[in-house]
């Protein structure tokens, strides 16, 4: 099924194809009786005009059996041009694509202007959810899907979305995947997820990209493809299952954090050794918890080692990622003091 913006495309250019007959047929008709049967310039336009229009005026000037002819042919002509036309505009005034290729235009706008946001392709459940997350973070992103009605679901929702075929290159680039920070794979089919991947990898190698997968072994070829993270909700949902029935208690309290009213968050924070005041010191001498009264939870090194439950005398350097859990108000805090150069952008 073609898309909205296809079929815009087809009707506009239709419509220009119709306009470029009609003017070629108006010169056509003037120069003839200009020159052919040697009439003054504005007789010549106004035969022309009133032979393709059809009101039936009568001839301006007597003429031959050479100029009735091409006369005929004329009449023929403008009569099937402006038809064609008229049948064109009418299908576009009854579809609305003229409102459409607005949008549309308004869309492209808006995803031009996007730099370092997040592409979700596929809008099922999975990917709606992912959406209703990203709107509660605040995030700026686009989705794409193939489904006309998935895509109207999507606006009527208040988010920016595109009718195209993902796996597309035209469509990660028209998503702007050459800027974007993360895109989010999350088709049903695995392999439609796998070429996703391999084409945002080719087109911005420094993307990061976040698969869905439906077994074990999807896992292991979009891992390969270059996915950072793959994630199976059958598995995942599995693990979470068990764990609500053998630990409850602990399931509570990761559910109270991820949950979209919660009142803890868990953030993470690149540490810049250029901007950053405590890069150097250990953590008992930051005084991250007295200052803003987050935790820090572990951190991931450079090298992509991670220490969960750091010490005091865990020294922070260059590079590390903290993972940090608190309220947004002390979130905000610690983002001042880890980096005090750039505002701290709130999120809902």
């Amino acid at each position: 099924m073609d898309s909205v913006e296809q079929k815009y495309r087809r009707i506009r250019t239709d419509l220009q194809r119709g306009g470029f007959a009609l003017s070629f047929l108006f010169i056509a008709g003037t120069l003839w009786y200009s020159l052919v049967e040697q009439w003054h310039w504005l007789d010549a336009v106004y035969m022309t005009v009133i032979t393709l229009t059809t009101v039936g005026y009568g001839e301006t000037h007597p003429l031959g059996d050479r100029g009735h002819i091409f006369t005929i042919a004329l009449i023929l002509a403008g009569v099937i041009t402006i038809g064609y036309i008229v049948n064109r505009f009418t299908e576009a005034l009854i579809e609305g694509y003229f409102g459409e290729g607005r949008r549309l235009r308004q869309q492209r706008k808006l995803v031009d202007s996007l730099a370092q946001h997040f592409i979700i392709c596929g809008y099922g459940r999975i990917g709606r959810q992912i959406a209703t997350e990203f709107a509660a973070e605040g995030t700026a992103f686009v989705i794409a899907d193939a489904s006309l009605d998935q895509v109207r679901i999507a606006q009527s929702e208040g988010h920016s979305a595109i009718q195209a075929d993902a796996t597309l290159d035209e469509t990660l680039l028209k998503m702007g995947v050459e800027k974007a920070a993360c895109l989010v794979a999350a088709l049903p089919s695995d392999a439609e997820n796998l070429y996703i991947i391999l084409s945002a990898k080719t087109l911005n190698p420094k993307i990061r990209a976040i698969a869905r997968a439906s077994n074990e072994e999807a896992v292991l070829k979009l891992q390969r493809a270059g996915a950072d993270k793959v994630i199976s909700p059958y598995i995942t949902g599995a693990k979470r299952m068990a764990a609500a029935a053998l630990r409850p208690q602990v399931m509570d309290f990761m559910d109270g954090i991820v949950a979209s009213d919660r009142s803890f968050y868990m953030e993470e924070f690149l540490i810049d050794a250029s901007t950053c005041p405590v890069a150097g010191l250990s953590l008992r001498e930051a005084r991250l918890r007295s200052q803003s009264g987050s935790l820090v939870l572990a951190i991931r090194r450079r090298d992509g080692s991670l220490i969960v439950g750091p010490t005091g005398e865990t020294i922070l350097m260059g590079q590390d990622m903290l993972i940090c859990m608190g309220t947004a108000d002390q979130l905000r805090v610690l983002n001042r003091i880890l980096d005090p150069l750039t505002p701290t952008t709130d999120r809902r």
